[in-house]
């Protein structure tokens, strides 16, 4: 199955955007070559940049203390483990005191690097890191890839109690809604929202079915359009039925 992930407010768009970028700076930093750890850092500045809502560690912060205090409200329960409860409420009282114990705003070790925001400045510009541009940053490129490693590691780890934070969040919500089976009509789906509360929709396809999903939604409607995968670029409908499962997601 492939899934489409559709954010439906700003707070879940920015969670859903810093996890693709901590997935991928992890993913560019744990390789060998100078050129996927060019990668990682310059998705590490990413980070940076995505990160830098002031009340982003706030909004982790409560949102956590909200599940918690939810998952609290099933001890003897007997229909839940109260061994998968309590190894729950641990991952999140661990996130919260990690996120907790950040001084100051996030990233700010990183902005008073200037050999890190002399790179990041040179980076905005289309072939602005060559070697003649920053003969340092060249220089440490072909370092040893341990090196390099133990310095993305570095400079990474301040900031990954954003990244288990919003992971736990972002895990429960995908897991609060239950999928159902629809079918696109020639290619188009439109729903009434008639009061269905969500924070995000996850749709979900064959790897065999050969159409894209196009989302539109608010609060009063939902339209879904599949396009062709051969005619993309001319953004021609799906002249044929769509078998789709769609999950509604809300904390």
């Amino acid at each position: 199955m492939i899934t489409y992930e559709y954010p439906l407010n700003e707070r879940i768009r920015t969670l859903l955007r810093l996890e693709d970028l901590f997935e991928k700076t992890l993913h560019f930093s744990r390789g060998a070559d100078g050129y996927e750890h060019h990668v990682a850092l310059v998705t590490l500045f990413e980070i940076l940049e995505v990160a830098g809502r002031a009340d982003l560690k706030v909004d982790l912060v409560q949102e956590l203390e909200r599940q918690r205090q939810i998952l609290m409200s099933y001890r003897n329960n007997p229909d839940i483990s109260e061994t998968a409860l309590a190894g729950a409420l641990y991952e999140i009282e661990q996130a919260s005191a990690a996120l907790l114990s950040m001084a100051g705003k996030i990233g700010q070790y990183l902005r008073e690097n200037e050999w890190l925001m002399n790179i990041r400045s040179r980076a905005a510009i289309p072939g602005g890191v060559c070697e003649f541009d920053l003969p340092s940053y060249h220089f440490w490129l072909h370092r040893s890839p341990e090196e390099r490693q133990a310095d993305l590691h570095g400079w990474a780890a301040p900031m990954m109690p954003i990244r288990d934070g919003l992971t736990i969040v972002l895990r429960l919500l995908r897991a609060s809604g239950h999928p159902e089976h629809l079918l696109a009509r020639r290619g188009q789906y439109q729903m009434m929202m008639g009061g269905r509360s969500a924070q995000m929709l996850r749709l979900q396809l064959l790897r065999s079915e050969t159409s894209i999903p196009e989302i539109s939604a608010n609060k009063y409607a939902l339209n879904i359009r599949f396009l062709g995968t051969e005619c993309v670029a001319r953004a021609r409908q799906a002249e044929s039925d769509v078998a789709f499962e769609l999950t509604f997601c809300n904390l």
